[in-house]
């Protein structure tokens, strides 16, 4: 019974690739921890349905730290998911949730990404340019194709191949237009060898730009410091979620916390009381 199940396992990667349109570094962290996971689970076959009991590994994984176990019986729930969408009844036992703290990655200040992009070449410089001035997921740099980019538009396939429009400021059309004109790009802005240039060295060329000034920066935190500054600089809240490509506010609200100074300058502007006269 675990083997049928198992033999499922290559199905489900080809619909987070075909369908969902997950990357290829979510699909191997899926691939992983499912693989793992079934060298512990028991697979027990009760009345109609496969019941699939995470107790064993559980107890194998529960040193690790809360957001590792997470993301782990994630993967494992999105398998079940689909098996019972497509024909396999199954039911997790011991699939209680993980308390995960909520932590956000630190926006890099203008200032930094600024001073960082001053001391390289233009390459690289664009490559942090589109992630801070776009918003951009890693993986959706990498795939950024030429046909996509108009005079003032950007078009973004994001997760799920959902698609959005994101304004492309004049400064950053300027430099994407002088780095295609010394550039023999055919389809992506970013190739090697007539290939996409990959998510790992997109993730290494931010990773030396920052280290040439002291920092230590990821692709994410540009997108959040993009997002950051447009909520503090009072942009709403839903533009800014449109823009991210997230399917709930309540994802932006979670991702783009305002400074507490903006915060209390809106609670002053807003309160009755604040600044009432008698």
């Amino acid at each position: 019974m675990k083997k049928s199940i198992e033999a499922k396992r290559g199905e489900f990667l080809l619909y987070l690739e075909e369908i969902r349109g997950y990357s290829d570094l979510t699909i191997k962290s899926y691939d992983e921890s499912l693989k793992e996971a079934f060298a512990y689970i028991e697979v027990l076959q009760e009345g109609g349905h496969t019941l699939l009991n995470l107790m064993p590994y559980r107890i194998k994984i529960s040193s690790l730290n809360p957001k590792t176990i997470s993301k782990k019986l994630s993967a494992i729930r999105s398998f079940a998911e689909y098996l019972n969408d497509n024909g396999t009844r199954v039911i997790l036992k011991a699939d209680e949730s993980v308390k995960v703290a909520k932590t956000l990655p630190k926006p890099i200040s203008h200032k930094h990404i600024v001073e960082a992009i001053s001391h390289c070449d233009l390459r690289d410089k664009l490559v942090v340019t589109l992630l801070y001035t776009l918003g951009l997921r890693i993986s959706e740099l990498a795939s950024l194709t030429l046909e996509n980019i108009s005079d003032k538009w950007v078009r973004v396939i994001g997760k799920g191949n959902k698609q959005r429009d994101i304004p492309l400021l004049a400064n950053t059309k300027e430099l994407l237009d002088e780095y295609l004109s010394i550039t023999a790009q055919k389809k992506f802005v970013f190739e090697k060898n007539g290939e996409k240039l990959s998510q790992n060295s997109l993730r290494y060329i931010v990773t030396n730009v920052f280290r040439r000034v002291g920092l230590k920066v990821t692709p994410h935190q540009l997108r959040h410091s993009y997002a950051s500054g447009l909520l503090n600089g009072r942009a709403p809240i839903a533009d800014v979620s449109e823009l991210l490509g997230h399917s709930s506010m309540a994802t932006t609200q979670i991702y783009t916390k305002l400074g507490s100074a903006l915060k209390q300058e809106n609670y002053n502007s807003a309160h009755p009381l604040c600044g009432a006269k008698e």
